[in-house]
């Protein structure tokens, strides 16, 4: 991994993470396309870049975020589900992270359900995420354990959910931003956990690596400020549909590369 490796990722990061498209997935596809090792390092700052794109999420949302101890309960609540399968599958997952051929499929998979999920769930009836109940924000976190699977996308997962409990678009596009500062967080530091007890010899991080995670962050935070906006704004007027045809047409590309033949792997 070099500079332009981190710029280029964390910039997909920023665009992606809180779109219904999977940042891991796009952040996979991208890393095969550049060549890019599996070392453990690698596999640490894919995830903790994520932390620097959601913490845009706490300045946007800063009133809303520190409004009330039961809006934190909430997402203890709804994050307990992601915890568990984290837990008990971390190795099955890494797994499955270097596939972009599990990307490719669960990429296409899940743009077919988004073409339909407005029609699904046209009668929302919660607004705010004041409305949200303990069950509603478990169920909505149980959906998000679907995401553990390279392709899917936390936040689609979480907005189906969402959508799935009567919440309207915006309000389970917002519950899923809110959602993701928890779940990323932990699963951050528990990234850094298990590459400290990797490398229990040295130093924890070389400058280099602290460089390029210092980076990353940055431009994954300022590009997510935008897109978080822009996301919004698209998801009131018009909808999923959009986003289901970009997955359905970038995972078929994919798909279509690696059954031609092309050495599309992780190196």
């Amino acid at each position: 991994m070099n500079l332009i490796h981190v710029i280029v990722l964390a910039i997909i990061e920023g665009i992606t993470e809180f779109l219904p498209v999977s940042s891991t997935g796009h952040m996979v596809i991208a890393s095969a396309f550049m060549g890019i090792g599996t070392d453990d390092f690698v596999k640490l700052f894919e995830v903790a870049i994520q932390l620097g794109a959601i913490l845009s999420v706490v300045i946007l949302y800063f009133k809303r975020f520190f409004k009330s101890f039961d809006f934190y309960f909430k997402l203890v609540v709804g994050v307990i589900p992601a915890v568990i399968v984290g837990v008990l599958f971390k190795k099955k997952i890494d797994i499955l992270l270097e596939s972009p051929l599990v990307v490719a499929c669960s990429l296409l998979i899940g743009g077919v359900v988004l073409l339909f999920v407005d029609k699904w769930f046209n009668k929302p009836a919660v607004k705010e995420e004041g409305q949200i109940s303990y069950a509603t924000a478990l169920k909505v976190g149980v959906f998000q354990c679907l995401a553990v699977i390279p392709g899917v996308s936390r936040s689609a997962a979480t907005i189906v959910g969402g959508m799935s409990q009567k919440l309207t678009r915006t309000a389970a596009a917002e519950f899923s931003f809110f959602l993701a500062v928890p779940t990323m967080f932990g699963a951050t530091l528990k990234e850094i956990w298990d590459f400290h007890k990797a490398h229990a010899t040295g130093p924890l991080f070389t400058g280099e690596q602290i460089k390029f995670l210092v980076v990353g962050n940055v431009i994954a935070f300022v590009v997510a400020m935008l897109a978080i906006k822009s996301f919004i704004t698209f998801l009131e007027r018009k909808g999923f549909r959009l986003f289901g045809w970009y997955r359905i047409i970038v995972g078929a590309f994919i798909i279509v590369l690696i059954l031609s033949g092309h050495q599309l792997q992780v190196l």
